[in-house]
């Protein structure tokens, strides 16, 4: 019997990918395309590193055209990456790219799931990735997929025989796919797994190639073809009016983060399958030759087959709710399968089929967007049956479902039944937050203490409503998630997650605090309270070399939702020091030490992420030269809010700004990360900026990548960039000119600068650059040769450019001493006893 209730949770988990957005909706032509798949027992895995790694063109043809059960397995969730529309990265990152890959799902058909892995950045083979990574844990979180997803088929988006030629991340992914085809139907492996799931076996494995993993076309078509499938996936879609490209490329577009907005394709469209393990399919233009999708395939499911035959076959366009009783009937034999697998989602598929075609609508509105642990909420409950159907609201239960509330009403065609009901939020109940983010994991690893979680590409939302319904003489229950809705007078009807939140969270703005000296500093910390009437006390911790005053202050908020500013004075040692300064807050006998971080954008649903509240600070030993910094944004970054907190005037200009005169207030021009990527202006403003460099002002580009560069000319002499790149954030550093005024004033670079490093040293340096470049610092991988790129100087004029790979965009936020000093000199260079362009002598 648990285990039975262990499926069907799983399986219930994943029908809330969308929770809290738009209610669907489905039109006549859905509704069949649903039937369809409905009568197709087949199921299919694609497998890669990232999220943006999947083919959405093979997703969107398995789930649409095929009509297979097909679902995306990411063992990451893009933590390491870039972000091109915010600040976030990291931890938050993470949190968008998920809710992105959802979205991706919702738009081509599929399902998601992950692993316990973390992204923790680039890596260049597959024995460092899984040094880092636990392998066993990410190995039995892929054969643990395999087992609850059962796939017949598993698609690999990388090769497995390829080590060190591609990222390692997504060479990795192939080879624990590889191992995990045979290991999933083996019981002797990862037990307790087979207590709860069973066993699986696949019945074939591909990889998804293209002629250019071969090197070209020509020696493409000349390869080997004998185990290769080929897939037409161009194909249209009446009923939507869409080719699957265009699906698919809608669905790339939600990886909005990454900047993969794609224009969408018309015509053939050749994908490419390689088998590696199982059976090579005698008919290679069918993928599950050799497999019984049809009802067949289970014990008693023969006349399930036949009564949604004819639903298909007899389906009324006008009219879909004439199916309801022959669907009705083919979901009662459905919940008497032996096979719980198919059972479970067949239960699933054809609930939501029924509701389509009667047109119900279930909906529980809370009238707040948050609550808190033992409190109750108002919500507002409507339910409707917009079709002739019999049915019945019989009752409502809380998702405790201690509490039932009896309706026995009779649902008359298109007249809305309208409740109020009190929510309960009992102290069971989990938070809203991100589940894999609760526990403090390693490098590597996310660390998930529910085991039932793994996997699930969202917290399980307890706050939910159960509407039990008599439909046709047959007791069908829905579960909704509890939402909160509001009207914008621009976009109308807004949904988001009703979310169980904490009664008090804390935090400190600046997650980093830079003293240049052993000045005090006032620090404030916002208290937001959760409820009314809270009150309290809030204290902080901090390095025993350090003081705080006062050491307490007490906390009194009236309202829910509103704020209390606190002001700590925090004096720093007389040395160079770091640490870590943190906010304790007691409520009663309860200590709560947790920002809680609000992510809302227009494509995502609104996140709630709780995170521990703690600010790094340093007593830095920093020495600088030049005031007034000029910033043009690029791709996001916090590196302007952290040239302010060494002391510098940094003002943030746009590309459409920038002038002579504006620039002639400035000392140091700085270019922000991957700018030269996104923004077209620059390509007309190089000029004025180089001459501003000419004039004595000083020019720092960070990174860029040489893909789509939107400038001609990067640097005022020669510079190429290249795919040169050091993952090891604690690779040896050599000074290749340790003379250098950048090396040596107005701070003095040892090696200590450069360590605690985080993530990486760098990426996209130049390889090919002009005479009048100096190279600064070498360094490489293990194994590699040295890359020489990371920083060059340029005289130009009077002034300097300056170009450089390192990540001082991840540095910063993680409070890198040595980070700080060396731009400190990148933006001193050649300013001593020079008079700056504001007119101030330095």
């Amino acid at each position: 019997m648990l285990k039975t209730i262990t499926s069907l949770l799983f399986i219930f988990l994943l029908s809330f990918n969308s929770t809290a957005q738009q209610p669907d909706k489905p039109n006549a032509s859905e509704i069949y395309d649903a039937i369809e798949k409905l009568n197709f027992l087949g199921s299919v895995l694609y497998l890669a590193a990232h999220p943006d790694d999947e083919n959405t063109r093979l997703i969107s043809y398995m789930a649409n055209h095929v009509k297979a059960r097909t679902a995306y397995l990411s063992l990451t969730r893009g933590d390491g990456g870039q972000n091109l529309i915010g600040p976030e990265i990291r931890e938050l990152l993470g949190v968008i790219r998920t809710q992105e890959l959802l979205a991706a799902r919702r738009t081509d058909g599929g399902e998601q799931r992950f692993t316990r892995a973390n992204d923790f950045g680039y890596s260049k083979h597959p024995d460092e990735t899984l040094a880092i990574w636990n392998k066993d844990e990410v190995l039995s979180d892929v054969v643990l997929a395999i087992r609850q997803f059962k796939p017949d088929i598993i698609i690999n988006r990388f090769d497995h025989r390829s080590p060190g030629t591609t990222h390692g991340h997504h060479t990795s992914s192939a080879m624990l796919s590889y191992e995990a085809f045979d290991l999933a139907g083996d019981a002797s492996v990862y037990p307790n797994q087979v207590k709860e799931y069973g066993t699986w076996q696949p019945k074939r494995e591909f990889y998804n190639t293209s002629w250019w993993f071969y090197g070209s076309k020509e020696k493409f078509e000349a390869a080997d073809k004998t185990n290769l499938l080929n897939v037409d996936v161009g194909t249209y879609y009446p009923s939507s009016g869409l080719s699957n490209t265009e699906i698919a490329s809608l669905s790339r577009s939600q990886h909005k983060s990454q900047g993969f907005g794609n224009t969408g394709t018309r015509g053939e469209q050749i994908e490419y399958i390689e088998l590696i393990k199982g059976d090579l399919p005698k008919d290679k233009s069918n993928v599950f030759d050799g497999i019984d999708t049809s009802w067949n395939r289970v014990k008693g499911g023969k006349a399930i087959g036949d009564i949604l035959k004819q639903v298909q076959e007899n389906f009324d366009f006008t009219n879909p709710s004439a199916s309801i009783k022959n669907l009705i009937k083919a979901y009662n034999l459905i919940k008497k399968l032996e096979n719980k697998h198919w059972r479970n989602i067949k239960t699933k598929e054809i609930k939501t089929i029924i509701a389509a075609c009667s047109g119900l609508y279930l909906e529980a509105a809370a009238t707040e967007s948050s609550s808190v642990l033992n409190n109750t909420t108002k919500l507002n409950i409507e339910t409707i049956n917009r079709s002739n159907a019999n049915i019945e609201l019989v009752s409502i239960s809380k998702s405790d479902n201690k509490k039932t509330i009896s309706k026995n009403i009779n649902l008359k065609n298109n007249l809305s039944v309208q409740t109020e009901l009190d929510f309960y939020v009992s102290n069971n109940d989990n938070y809203s937050v991100p589940y894999w983010l609760e526990e403090k994991g390693t490098l590597g690893m996310y660390k998930v203490e529910n085991k039932k979680w793994i996997g699930l590409p969202e917290t399980l939302k307890t706050a939910t409503i159960q509407f039990n319904l008599n439909i046709e003489g047959s007791p069908i229950s829905y579960t909704k998630p509890i939402v909160y809705k509001t009207n914008d007078p621009v976009k109308g009807e807004v949904y988001k997650p009703f979310e169980i939140i904490p009664e008090v969270s804390a935090k400190i703005s600046e997650k980093v605090i830079i003293f240049e000296n052993d000045t005090q500093k006032e620090i404030p910390v916002i208290v937001k309270a959760s409820r009314d009437n809270l009150e309290g006390f809030i204290e902080l911790n901090y390095p025993e070399d350090w003081n705080v005053f006062p050491k307490q202050q007490k906390i009194n908020i009236k309202h829910k939702g509103q704020e209390q500013r606190l002001v700590f004075t925090v004096i720093p040692p007389k040395y160079q020091s770091e640490g870590t300064l943190s906010p304790k807050v007691t409520i009663g006998n309860k200590i709560y030490n947790k920002e809680l971080i609000e992510i809302d954008y227009d494509h995502i649903p609104y996140q709630t992420v709780l995170l521990p509240s703690e600010s790094k600070i340093v007593r830095l030993d920093i020495k600088k030269r030049g005031e007034n910094i000029a910033y043009i944004e690029g791709a996001g970054d916090v590196v302007p809010e952290s040239l302010t907190q060494i002391g510098y005037n940094v003002v943030i200009i746009s590309p459409e700004d920038i002038s002579s005169q504006k620039l002639s207030q400035f000392d140091a021009v700085v270019i922000g990360i991957r700018a030269y990527n996104t923004i077209e202006e620059l390509n007309f403003k190089q000029d004025i900026l180089f001459d501003f460099v000419k004039n004595g002002g000083n020019m720092i580009v960070q990174y860029n990548t040489s893909h789509r560069l939107k400038v001609d000319n990067l640097a005022p002499y020669t510079l190429e960039l290249s795919r040169d790149r050091v993952t090891d954030e604690s690779a040896e550093i050599t000074f290749v000119n340790p003379n250098h005024e950048v090396l040596n004033s107005p701070n003095k670079i040892t090696q200590q600068d450069f360590k605690g490093w985080t993530q990486e040293r760098g990426l996209y340096f130049p390889n090919k650059w002009a005479k009048e470049f100096t190279p600064i610092l070498s360094m490489q991988d293990k194994g590699e040769t040295p890359k020489t790129g990371s920083l060059l100087v340029a005289k130009y004029g009077k002034g300097h450019y300056i170009y450089t790979g390192l990540s001082f965009f991840r540095e910063f936020p993680a409070g890198v001493s040595g980070a700080y000093r060396l731009f400190a000199n990148m933006l001193s260079i050649g300013k001593e006893n020079i008079t700056n362009n504001s007119g101030l002598k330095n």
